[in-house]
C-alpha cells in the first residue's frame, strides 16, 4: 500500500509539475497545426484517452450513483493521469481509514458522492476555457 501512495503521490506531483511547465511555454491551444496533425500525435491521444475509458470503467463501477459516474468520466476526460492519481490516492486514504487491503480498493463500491469531482470538473472547464479564450473571443 505503501508503494502505491507513493507511486500515485509521484505520478500527481510529476504530471501537475509538467503541466506546470508546459503551460508557462505556451498556451494550451497554441499547438502548432503540425503537430496535432501528425499521425503519432493523433495515435498517442487515442491511445491515452481509451485507457481513460478504461480506467474509468472501473470507476463507474466503484460509484453509486449516476451524477458520480458522469462527473468522474469528465473529469478524468478533462484531467487525464492527474484525476486518475487523485482518485487512487483517494482510494487508498478511505482503505487507510476504513481498514482493508488492496482487495478493497478494487473490490468495494462506494455511495457515488459528487462534490470533489465536481469540483474537478468545473475547475477543468474553467481552465480549458481560459486556455481557449483566444479562440473563443478572438
Amino acid at each position: 500500500m505503501l508503494t502505491l501512495r507513493i507511486f500515485f503521490t509521484l505520478v500527481l506531483i510529476g504530471m501537475v509539475g509538467v503541466i506546470g511547465w508546459a503551460s508557462s511555454h505556451c498556451a494550451l491551444f497554441d499547438i502548432p497545426r503540425e503537430v496535432y496533425t501528425h499521425p503519432w500525435f493523433i495515435a498517442t491521444l487515442f491511445d491515452a484517452y481509451l485507457a481513460f475509458t478504461a480506467f474509468w470503467i472501473w470507476v463507474a463501477w466503484k460509484e453509486g450513483t449516476v451524477g458520480a459516474r458522469v462527473l468522474w468520466l469528465l473529469t478524468i476526460f478533462l484531467w487525464g493521469n492527474p484525476a486518475i492519481a487523485g482518485y487512487m490516492l483517494l482510494e487508498l486514504a478511505r482503505v487507510r481509514r476504513e481498514g482493508g487491503g488492496l482487495d478493497a480498493i478494487f473490490t468495494t463500491k462506494r455511495p457515488g458522492r459528487i462534490a470533489l469531482p465536481a469540483c474537478l470538473t468545473s475547475l477543468g472547464i474553467a481552465v480549458y476555457v481560459l486556455g481557449a479564450k483566444t479562440i473563443l473571443f478572438g
